[in-house]
């Protein structure tokens, strides 16, 4: 009876012992196993989530309870989080420290992480690339060792606190490539390529299983993918990730849908590629419509050939009642998912 008492507690301390990790400050956690990788995305950027808590901002699930965000998003379906990284925001969010903070509370609600790199101190996007302040007046080969050194400084950050992103994005939306002007790739796509390849290398070298994802914007524009990333590929940048973003409207989500199957499957067919939607949202008064937008677009992502498909996230869900001026959230003014919010349901 002795040994199978002590049988018993030994087992017990070996699973608890398990999920426990010790931080380089000595701290011991005990946290979940998130969903095995490549387990299908079904994921949220929620960057704004500190800055909107800061602000006074309150969460709460249907029944209208008072719950942490994460939380609320996990009950949903939501199994990955998204996290921009800016270099040296003027108000900190989004800072390295902000990216860990959150980064430790989607790690603890047992959720994925992508590292979406901004290069900039505040937005990157297909109308604005602006350097970091920090970088102004670097030629194209001070920028490139920024970009490498930035991005190993935030990815071995998050590895010393036992975080590993399984996906990371080495610039946000480059339409037109990223750190205007040495990076537009209308003007040099060896450039642009050259710094993408120094990002791509800087993740490997902290996360070798990390998956590395080159994102543009309007993923129904197959020109405009061709262009890129056949400029890409013949100036020797790598990439593991073709990551869109998609932003329809009720009357016209069907379409874009439509034509974004057929730039995904031939993302896959001419590179190989995996695919994720990176973005996407539809106004917040067309829940609805965006209910039925987001289960397509999931279902036409899952149906690429060879599971290229990865996931799809939805962007800034938890941004209601006007947040920043944003109207394409999925939470209705009270602080509530909204019923696009049940298309990530099992």
């Amino acid at each position: 009876m002795k040994q199978t008492k002590w049988f018993a507690i030994i087992v017990l301390l070996i699973f608890i012992g398990a999920g426990c990790k010790k931080t380089p400050t000595g701290e011991t956690m005990l946290y979940p196993v998130p969903d095995p990788i490549g387990t299908y995305a079904k994921g949220a950027d929620v960057s704004w989530v500190s800055e909107m808590e800061a602000g006074g901002r309150k969460f709460y699930n249907n029944a209208g309870v008072e719950q942490d965000l994460f939380t609320i998003l996990k009950a949903k379906g939501i199994n990955a989080i998204r996290l921009r990284v800016w270099v040296n925001p003027t108000l900190g969010f989004n800072n390295t420290a902000d990216v860990l903070t959150k980064a430790r509370r989607a790690r603890a609600a047992n959720m994925r992480i992508m590292i979406d790199f901004h290069y900039s101190d505040s937005w990157a996007d297909p109308g604005q690339q602006t350097k970091p302040v920090a970088w102004v007046g670097q030629d194209i080969t001070a920028l490139k060792a920024s970009v490498y050194n930035h991005t190993t400084e935030v990815l071995t950050t998050l590895k010393n606190a036992y975080i590993i992103p399984e996906w990371v994005q080495v610039g946000n939306e480059t339409n037109n490539g990223m750190l205007w002007e040495e990076g537009k790739a209308s003007a040099s796509m060896k450039n642009f390529a050259e710094l993408v390849l120094s990002g791509y290398n800087a993740v490997k070298a902290v996360n070798p299983a990390s998956k590395v994802i080159v994102h543009i914007s309007n993923g129904y524009d197959n020109s405009l993918f061709r262009w890129m990333f056949d400029g890409l590929k013949n100036n020797g940048a790598k990439w593991d990730v073709i990551g869109m973003s998609m932003y329809p409207t009720a009357a016209n989500w069907a379409t874009r849908n439509t034509q974004c199957l057929a730039n995904m499957t031939d993302m896959v067919t001419r590179y190989g590629s995996e695919i994720m939607i990176c973005e996407l949202g539809m106004p917040v008064a067309d829940a609805a419509a965006s209910k039925l937008f987001i289960t397509d677009l999931m279902a036409k992502n899952k149906s690429l050939p060879n599971n290229k498909g990865l996931g799809v996230f939805y962007w800034e869900p938890q941004s209601y009642n006007g947040w920043s001026g944003y109207q394409l959230g999925a939470f209705d003014d009270t602080g509530k998912p909204t019923v696009a919010m049940d298309a990530f349901l099992p």
